[in-house]
């Protein structure tokens, strides 16, 4: 037999053996593991494997998230449009989520609409999409605020939405987004909201309500404006909220309808 052939065979089942964890190889004399080792007794060390073993990569080190709220702060203050934004947002390097997420979920709907939704992340089909809000969540979304005469597909902005999240890449498994990844991707909502310029500002959940007003307690606080950013803010409970809470949507009701008449006092 060619004896190349037989060094890689040997060499292929060697490593497949250390893929299953056959990393030590047996000793010449037999050892029972189940006798109980007398106190001060040494230890006999295992044979070496045959080849050394790959040792664990080291931790990644914890995220500087100061010097990440300076970097996104300087690239958001330079952006002076929302494509200009989105091109800093994906030139950031600092947030460990843009690695595992497949896109960048930026926004949807009419920049310039009186009313802008900010939601907390994406999700699979956002991450899929690359876009905010097309899951079931978005759905509901889309029929909620049809119902007093608004949607992300309007070309008027008197009757349009615009749609973003606090959170531009998906968290793995859909986890809550972290503080330091909140506080290193708020600059750039900031500036998102400065640039759209929206008239109110709607935030569903807690995570863009912490971001904007500094609070928690979505379900306590909903319905009861407040101001950020020098707009005013009307908290809501998330879509994905109200798939598992059917009951909350009366609520929801009540507080689209007080956006319906706020917007119709300042129309």
């Amino acid at each position: 037999m060619d004896s190349d052939l037989t060094f890689h065979a040997d060499l292929a089942a060697l490593a497949w053996q250390l893929d299953l964890g056959a990393d030590v190889a047996l000793g010449e004399t037999p050892v029972n593991r189940y006798e109980p080792v007398a106190e001060g007794a040494a230890v006999a060390a295992p044979v070496a494997a045959a080849r050394p073993v790959a040792m664990a990569p080291a931790p990644l080190a914890a995220p500087d998230t100061g010097l990440a709220v300076r970097v996104a702060s300087d690239a958001a203050a330079q952006a002076q449009d929302l494509e200009a934004l989105r091109g800093a947002i994906a030139a950031f390097e600092h947030c460990e989520l843009k690695r595992g997420a497949k896109s960048l979920v930026f926004a949807d709907g009419l920049p310039g609409a009186r009313v802008m939704v900010v939601g907390e992340a994406p999700g699979r089909d956002e991450d899929l999409e690359g876009r905010p809000f097309v899951g079931r969540a978005g759905q509901l979304l889309d029929r909620m605020f049809a119902a007093i005469g608004l949607s992300r597909g309007a070309t008027d902005p008197a009757l349009a939405l615009y749609i973003t999240n606090v959170m531009v890449w998906r968290p793995p498994q859909n986890r809550d987004p972290t503080p330091d990844e909140v506080a290193m991707l708020l600059p750039f909502l900031q500036r998102h909201i400065a640039l759209a310029d929206p008239e109110v500002i709607v935030v569903m959940g807690n995570t863009p309500l912490s971001a904007l007003l500094g609070v928690k307690g979505i379900t306590r606080l909903r319905g009861q404006w407040a101001e950020a950013l020098g707009k005013p803010v009307l908290p809501m409970v998330h879509p994905a909220y109200l798939l598992r809470n059917p009951a909350a949507k009366r609520e929801a009701w009540a507080d689209l309808l007080s956006l319906k008449a706020h917007l119709r006092t300042r129309s």
